[in-house]
């Protein structure tokens, strides 16, 4: 298995950081051209587990399901399709400390080999999470 870490400390309470992580649709903000459609709401939670999002952009269409949901503390998915790497998997930690939270965004794969692409596929997904949050939180 080949696994992909990015960590990351922002001046934001995680209330602030878990409006973005689990705002399905507003994914669709984080890169030109995307686009989120929900396929399944989740349970009790429309944004929890059992939810399944469909993420397309240029030449991408990926099919996520949610795994795990934990208001403020944790979301785990799973990729259903679009995904070449077989087993794709990813999962957003955060820990508030004194008005600020660590996020730590792990990605995984079944395919042997592959772990630089996954460590650069967390730091470009975290990215573009803190952008979102910073964005939303002018």
């Amino acid at each position: 298995m080949a696994r992909g870490q990015a960590v990351r400390r922002i001046d934001r309470p995680a209330s602030t950081v878990w409006r973005a992580v689990a705002d399905h649709r507003g994914i669709a903000g984080w890169g030109p051209g995307m686009a989120v459609d929900m396929e399944r709401d989740g349970e009790p939670d429309a944004a929890g587990v059992g939810a399944i999002r469909v993420i397309t952009g240029p030449g991408v269409r990926i099919r996520e399901e949610i795994t795990a949901f934990e208001p403020e503390r944790r979301i785990a998915y799973r990729a259903l399709s679009g995904i070449p790497l077989p087993g794709w998997a990813g999962e957003i930690e955060l820990a508030e400390r004194a008005g600020a939270t660590t996020i730590r965004w792990s990605v995984t794969t079944t395919a042997p080999g592959t772990a630089p692409i996954m460590n650069a596929a967390a730091h470009i997904l975290m990215f573009a999470l803190v952008k979102a949050v910073l964005r939303a939180d002018r």
